[in-house]
């Protein structure tokens, strides 16, 4: 079905602070502190304690723009990430898939350094690193997790399909991502490695096909 011109919905141009993450004309926006991020590092005794000592520190914020919910529109936006560890585990996002899994997604480095952690289904892992002018391409169909290997603000932008959704949950059902990313001592190396989930359980054939199923 056509639109006629006069309902087109209008152009609209957003300004980016890379510094501060903040987004001109954001329509909306949220917060993620630590303790909502509970379950989420290996080192629980360090976790809490951070929590007991800076109750409500926020380790992340997104402010975002949502044209439409339909199809063939867009969602775009920024996530400004804190430096922090808990333990030698750098902060990290949730992580997600989305909803409707072969829906794909980019991330745009504005400052700080960082790393998109990405898992398939079966497992496999991919790491690519994050910077100022550096675009990350996130296909359908993986899982992927944000996370801040430097000391200072991560701040990255952001774009995927307004329908794709999100499911947070697929990361905490497997008992986390197969690798954490932690800091290394290497002389001359990035400051991080990554190292085996001692808690990560692989999905099986059930799960897998149920995230393959999710997409039209």
């Amino acid at each position: 079905m056509s639109i006629a011109p006069s309902a087109l919905p209008e152009p609209s141009a957003h300004p980016v602070d890379p510094l501060t993450g903040t987004l001109g004309g954001a329509t909306g926006s949220y917060e993620k502190r630590l303790e909502d991020l509970a379950g989420v590092y290996a080192d629980a005794g360090a976790f809490d304690a951070a929590c007991a000592a800076q109750p409500g520190r926020i380790v992340y914020r997104v402010e975002d723009v949502r044209p439409a919910a339909a199809a063939g529109d867009l969602i775009f936006g920024t996530t400004h990430m804190e430096p922090g560890r808990i333990g030698r585990e750098f902060f990290v996002t949730r992580g997600h898939i989305h909803a409707r899994a072969n829906r794909p997604e980019t991330y745009y480095g504005e400052a700080g350094r960082g790393v998109m952690l990405l898992e398939s289904p079966e497992g496999q892992t991919r790491i690519l690193e994050i910077a100022p002018k550096v675009i990350v391409y996130v296909p359908p169909l993986w899982i992927h997790r944000s996370v801040n290997v430097g000391d200072t603000a991560l701040v990255m932008s952001f774009c995927y399909p307004s329908d794709s959704g999100q499911d947070y949950d697929v990361i905490g059902r497997s008992g986390g991502m197969a690798v954490r990313i932690v800091a290394s001592d290497d002389a001359g190396g990035p400051g991080w490695k990554s190292v085996t989930n001692e808690s990560y359980r692989p999905r099986n054939t059930d799960e897998i096909a149920a995230i393959y199923a999710t997409q039209d």
